[in-house]
């Protein structure tokens, strides 16, 4: 009998788009993917590059080998992780930038023995911070047990890895589910369409910083938050952040190049669509290559 459903994983995508048809008079939404109807099957999912990059200052100040480590469940065959790797690159970048993101690819959502082993051989190669899109926090709970730092994914993961722990993406999903069942309620569901929202309205973020990380990190953090909640620049154009000695944003028109040195925005250029960041992004910037 309920009459809103919520579809909370990618793989839930393709049967609620066969329900949806089969049951038209039951709202149905999607988190993440790409497909939807305008009547009753909405898609949601947020900007959660936007607080990679955030995380991707983090890291870049932080690493002293130049040289990062990142367990990614997909790579460039998913938009959803391709862009998240690349969001999280250039936000180092923005304060380091040799920095390199080396990429392991699970192929899986969840695979916590791997999640572990392939941290292990990113340490093993030099990378002294280790990112993650996955699921457990055993990337965070190896970057402390061989004594480098991390930046975990969904939650805070400071409590698993103390001495390790820098910051973590996460999501706020209240502020979705608060909007949609909101609509729900007053017979707006179809107009209230899909939902891709940021920074800005809260739906994501980065954890409390802890205090393994740098003096300076939060300032710099901060500037770049109040460039995405005032809508002035986003990750994917042909601006580059860099920051002067002061720790103040300093904007720079350049190509943003993926790692074959093809030009993906000429610089100046404005971001690439969000049906690019949500559905084809199928590269990886300059700076980011698989092992």
């Amino acid at each position: 009998g309920c009459k809103l459903i919520f579809g909370t994983s990618y793989g839930f995508m393709e049967p609620m788009n066969e329900l949806a048809s089969a049951y038209p008079d039951v709202m149905f939404a999607h988190g993440t993917g790409y497909l939807s109807n305008d009547k009753n099957f909405n898609n949601y999912f947020g900007r959660i590059y936007q607080a990679r990059y955030l995380a991707g200052i983090a890291a870049g100040l932080k690493t002293v080998s130049g040289k990062i480590g990142y367990v990614a469940a997909y790579g460039t065959e998913l938009a959803e992780t391709s862009s998240g790797i690349n969001a999280f690159a250039l936000g180092a970048q923005s304060v380091n930038p040799d920095a390199v993101v080396y990429v392991k690819t699970l192929n899986s959502w969840y695979d916590p023995a791997n999640e572990t082993a392939y941290a292990e051989a990113l340490i093993e190669m030099g990378c002294d911070v280790i990112a993650q899109h996955c699921d457990t926090a055993n990337p965070q709970i190896a970057a402390e047990k061989a004594g480098v730092w991390g930046c975990g994914y969904n939650s805070d993961m400071t409590k698993d890895a103390p001495k390790a722990h820098l910051t973590a993406p996460i999501w706020n999903w209240g502020v979705y589910y608060t909007a949609a069942t909101k609509a729900a309620a007053e017979g707006k569901w179809a107009e209230f369409g899909n939902y891709y929202k940021g920074i800005a309205e809260g739906l994501v973020d980065v954890s409390p910083l802890s205090d393994n990380c740098v003096e300076g990190t939060q300032e710099r953090i901060d500037a770049v938050k109040g460039l995405f909640k005032d809508g002035s620049w986003d990750v994917f154009s042909g601006v580059k952040l860099s920051f002067d000695e002061a720790g103040k944003v300093v904007k720079t028109n350049a190509d943003l190049v993926d790692n074959a040195g093809k030009v993906i925005v000429a610089a100046g250029g404005p971001s690439v669509e969000d049906s690019v960041i949500t559905g084809t992004m199928n590269y990886f910037v300059a700076g980011v290559g698989l092992k």
